[in-house]
This record gives structure tokens, C-alpha cells and sequence, in this order.
């Protein structure tokens, strides 16, 4: 264990996606007046973790590693996928999600028969992944002001 905390790439992306996790609890207090501390490892919700993390990652490898490496290159692509499907095919499978409970809502209403509801909340808005991004970009810039060098 102690090897993998003298990784300063792991402990930003997992520091990362810890400090989304644990915000997504107060926000989503404030919002709807809830307290659920599922939401830490739950996908969806503000901040995006997934965002976090990799992005977190991404400029971690560039400050501990460096801008002129194909290991940075390929965190930089790594994170524009993660980014995009947590706004985009994640974010519509979740609206999918939401329709199709809403076609088994009406034709199962007053029938004995009982559905399990599909998860709706499995992607980001735009403004969720952005939240992520800053999470971890603040991360990592943290990480490498404090790291031993």
C-alpha cells in the first residue's frame, strides 16, 4: 500500500474522484434537502468523479512527468473520451433510462406486475463534467504544490 502512496499520479486521480465523490453529498443536500451518502460512489451527480479523476490524472502526468511525453498525449485523449461519454452516451442512456420507466410506469399502473426501474442517473450534464474537470485539475495542481521533489 505504501508504494502506491508514493505515486503521485495515483494519489491525485484517486484524491481526485474522493473529493467529487464526497462533494456530491453537500450539493446534492443543498439541492434537494437530502442526505445521501450513497452518492460518493455512485455514477452521476455534481461533480462528475470520472472527470475528476482522469483529468486529475492527465495534468499530474504532465507536472510529475511532463507536457512533452506521449504518456501525457495519451492522458490528454484518455480524458477527452471519459469527458465526452460522461456528457454524451452516458448522459443519454440515462435519459433513455427515464423514458423507458415512464412507458413501464404507464403500462404497468394498476397491474399486479412489478417492474424494476431502470438507473436514470447515469451520465452528466455539461456543467456536472466541467465541475469534475475543475475537481481534478485543482487536485493535481494541489498535489504538486505539496509533493516532495
Amino acid at each position: 500500500m505504501s508504494e502506491i502512496l508514493s505515486i503521485p499520479i495515483l494519489v491525485t486521480a484517486f484524491g481526485a474522484m474522493l473529493i467529487a465523490g464526497l462533494l456530491k453529498v453537500p450539493i446534492q443536500y443543498f439541492i434537494k434537502k437530502k442526505l445521501d451518502w450513497s452518492l460518493i460512489f455512485d455514477t452521476g451527480g455534481m461533480p462528475s468523479s470520472h472527470s475528476a479523476l482522469i483529468t486529475g490524472a492527465a495534468l499530474s502526468i504532465g507536472l510529475f512527468v511532463g507536457f512533452d511525453t506521449p504518456i501525457f498525449a495519451l492522458a490528454v485523449a484518455l480524458a477527452t473520451i471519459v469527458t465526452y461519454d460522461a456528457a454524451g452516451v452516458r448522459r443519454q442512456a440515462g435519459i433513455h433510462a427515464q423514458r423507458i420507466n415512464m412507458i413501464l410506469a404507464e403500462v404497468f399502473s394498476g397491474h399486479p406486475i412489478s417492474e424494476t426501474q431502470l438507473k436514470e442517473v447515469l451520465g452528466h450534464t455539461p456543467f456536472e463534467v466541467m465541475a469534475g474537470v475543475f475537481t481534478g485539475l485543482a487536485t493535481a495542481l494541489i498535489v504538486w504544490l505539496i509533493w516532495p521533489k
